[in-house]
């Protein structure tokens, strides 16, 4: 059984809301009473996964924002906090996957792409949701989401491990830099997670996908609302004297 947080009065949001570990983060999140401001490229996703909310009796919006445009990544934050009166914590998850590329025959649109969402994204997303959080003066918690990605190399992934990696040195940074001013910034790295994008993974590279989850020590793969239990106890009081780590929730693949 997971813990039972409290944050009723809070706000979140949650990017890549609309589907995967986004909304098992965005749901647990409205589950433990906060207010939640799901975001999403995707307006019809995102709309649906806010109305399952604010059906059950949460307090949820939905926004539509492509966190490649840094404009867009403003006006998310601006509208969570018009709507709300605040920000309190947020899990900047939006990512994509490329397709496997020989590192000598990556393209530059390949590259430009998932860095433009994965680590830009979060870049741009952090750095407005930090504007609010400094002008509240009430400290706050942020968890971006890298992946084992960001932890490990592996073959014919060079562009997505850069995004990845690239996540966790933007997340120590800005953790050293705002753990003074009381908003507490770490990072998730989940490993192999049964959601959408990884389903199109064992479908389309299956030889690869297949020898990634011998690397696996618990032998499955792992759940949506399992990222989701680290990321609400990162932005809990329980984590209060955790600032800038990379947390590994991979079924010990990171162990080898």
């Amino acid at each position: 059984m997971n813990p039972r947080y409290d944050f009723a009065g809070q706000v979140a949001l949650v990017t890549g809301a609309a589907s995967g570990m986004g909304l098992a983060t965005a749901r647990s999140f409205a589950e433990a009473g906060a207010a939640v401001v799901l975001a999403d490229v995707s307006k019809d996703a995102v709309d649906k996964a806010a109305k399952e909310l604010t059906a059950v009796g949460h307090q949820a919006i939905g926004v539509v924002c492509d966190v490649t445009d840094e404009e867009q990544a403003a006006a998310m934050v601006d509208q969570a906090a018009a709507t709300y009166g605040r920000l309190d914590m947020a899990f900047n998850n939006a990512g994509i996957q490329v397709p496997p590329s020989d590192a000598a025959d990556e393209t530059a649109a390949n590259f430009d792409h998932v860095n433009a969402v994965n680590l830009r994204g979060i870049w741009a997303s952090q750095k407005h949701e930090l504007r609010q959080m400094r002008q509240q003066d009430s400290g706050g918690a942020i968890v971006n989401c890298s992946s084992l990605g960001g932890l490990v190399g592996l073959p014919e992934r060079a562009a997505y491990h850069a995004s990845k990696h690239g996540v966790i040195g933007l997340t120590r940074s800005a953790a050293v830099e705002y753990a003074p001013k009381g908003v507490r910034i770490n990072a998730v790295c989940p490993g192999v997670i049964n959601t959408p994008m990884v389903a199109d993974m064992l479908e389309g590279q299956a030889e690869a996908m297949a020898e990634i989850m011998k690397q696996q020590p618990i032998g499955r793969l792992g759940l949506a609302d399992e990222i989701a239990a680290a990321v609400l106890w990162l932005c809990s009081p329980g984590a209060s004297f955790v600032v800038g780590v990379a947390l590994p929730v991979d079924g010990g693949y990171t162990t080898h």
